[in-house]
Order: C-alpha cells, then sequence, then structure tokens
C-alpha cells in the first residue's frame, strides 16, 4: 500500500484542510511555500496519467474548495502534479500540490539539464 493511501485509511497521521468522500487535502510535511497543500484522490490512481476525466472535473471542483478554505483564491496560487520519474514525483499516487501565500518565484527548474533533450 502506497504513503497516500495509508493517510487515506489514517494509518498515518496528517494535517488534514479538507476532506469529503472521493478527496482529502492536508498540509504537506516538507513545504515550499508557506500554504503547501497536497490534495489526492481517495482511489488510487499512479498518475494523472491513468486518472479518469470524471474524477478530475470532481477534483477540479475539490481543489477550489481548497483554496477558499486556505484563503488564497484572491490572491494567487500554483496548482502542480509531477508525473513520474523524470517529471520529479516522489509518491505514486496522483497527488496536486497547491502553493501560495506569497509571491511564488519560478526557479525550479535550475536544477534541470537540457543538455541533448531539444
Amino acid at each position: 500500500m502506497c504513503l497516500f493511501c495509508k493517510i487515506i485509511k489514517k494509518e498515518i497521521p496528517s494535517n488534514i484542510i479538507l476532506e469529503n468522500d472521493n478527496f482529502l487535502a492536508f498540509h504537506d510535511i516538507n513545504p515550499k511555500a508557506p500554504i503547501h497543500i497536497l490534495t489526492i484522490p481517495k482511489q488510487h490512481f499512479n498518475s494523472f496519467t491513468d486518472v479518469t476525466p470524471e474524477t478530475m472535473a470532481q477534483m477540479t471542483s475539490f481543489i477550489q474548495e481548497v483554496v477558499k478554505e486556505v484563503k488564497i483564491e484572491e490572491s494567487g496560487y500554483r496548482v502542480i502534479t509531477n508525473i513520474g520519474e523524470n517529471g520529479g514525483q516522489e509518491v505514486p499516487h496522483l497527488h496536486f500540490h497547491i502553493l501560495g501565500g506569497t509571491k511564488l518565484k519560478w526557479g525550479h527548474f535550475s536544477d534541470s539539464d537540457p543538455q541533448g533533450h531539444f
């Protein structure tokens, strides 16, 4: 069972922001911004590649609820999902990072190596 499935089953504690029958949102344990929340479906999908359009439609509404709950809908935020090893995915369960609470920079590509990939 993956880490996030254990969090869903409450086998591992998390700081929950919002939860419904299908989704869970909780604070990231290694935040990259003042507000860094992970939003996951309770149904296991390895990544965005595997998710159904119906689940994504519901997840969109849930993410919008989370953003309102933490009061960053006006100031702005970033929603990110990493897919696969080269995309930086560390946990093989679909999840979205919601980052906000400050003016976000776009410097995360500084560690990539674009040599020979064009």
